[in-house]
């Protein structure tokens, strides 16, 4: 009888250990919307949208969710897929993989020299994601794109410029979809590859406080599309954010530091990194 009671209580509290679990985990997802943050777009004559996951508490916050689910070509926001894509197929053995430059001037200077991944990744330098396109090539480089569930995996427009100036399009509800399941290593690539890119991706690491991210900006329908995408892991949190800004303003002054500067206003006045 006792150790039927014994048992008996021992299995109830198992059930009590899954209960508070599967509910602690699976929390009702929340959403807000922050019309007041136009006034970090209007600053620099920019559209836009933003959004930012909460994963702790489940919760968006949102401004302009009417764009969350428009699709926007990448640019160079697919450093983070090309690296992974790299990596995965060994066309790319590590972050310090060379490729030489070719000698070509570039418009950037410090893309005028040969590059590693990191460097590359850090410098935003396209021929170097070029080459790296080219040599994974055109069959496995879709074959990934799908498996991944990567925008809308299109790579029409050439090997070398589909995320520049060719088809691929993702949207910012889709950046957000991606970097959570590169977060939690549910990508269909090695814990190899993506520990490699997570590290590539460190833009900032003070305090506790670490930022991984990547630019981005292009064109699209005669408007330069910009982005600042990646996730931001303090000591008790982890949110992950989509900054998406537009301009049909050729030439804008600011349209450059807008992309990263808007998205430490938005996440100042959020209080996220104190």
């Amino acid at each position: 009888m006792m150790n039927c009671m014994k048992k008996y209580k021992f299995y109830s509290i198992l059930v009590i250990i899954y209960l508070f679990l599967f509910y602690g985990c699976h929390t009702k997802t929340t959403y807000e919307t922050r019309n007041d943050f136009k006034k970090f777009y209007d600053q620099y004559q920019a559209d836009g949208s933003f959004v930012l996951y909460d994963l702790k508490y489940n919760h968006y916050i949102f401004y302009n969710p009417a764009q969350y689910h428009q699709k926007f070509i990448p640019v160079s926001t697919f450093k983070i897929c090309n690296s992974l894509i790299g990596l995965e197929t060994g066309v790319i053995k590590d972050e310090t993989f060379v490729i030489k430059w070719d000698s070509v001037k570039q418009p950037i200077p410090s893309w005028n020299k040969d590059q590693n991944l990191n460097s590359a990744f850090k410098n935003s330098c396209v021929w170097y994601y070029q080459e790296l396109a080219r040599r994974v090539g055109g069959k496995q480089m879709k074959y990934w794109l799908v498996k991944a569930h990567y925008g809308n995996a299109d790579t029409s427009g050439g090997i070398d410029k589909f995320w520049l100036d060719g088809r691929l399009r993702i949207s910012p509800a889709q950046q957000i979809s991606f970097l959570r399941k590169l977060y939690a290593n549910k990508l269909p690539f090695s814990q190899r590859s993506m520990d490699i890119v997570k590290n590539i991706m460190i833009a900032k690491d003070t305090n506790g406080c670490i930022i991984r991210a990547k630019t981005g900006w292009g064109n699209q329908a005669n408007m330069d599309i910009g982005w600042y995408v990646g996730y931001i892991e303090t000591k008790t949190n982890t949110y992950f954010f989509s900054n998406c800004i537009q301009s049909d303003k050729p030439g804008n002054p600011d349209f450059a530091k807008a992309r990263i500067e808007i998205f430490y206003k938005v996440v100042g006045e959020l209080g996220l990194l104190k």
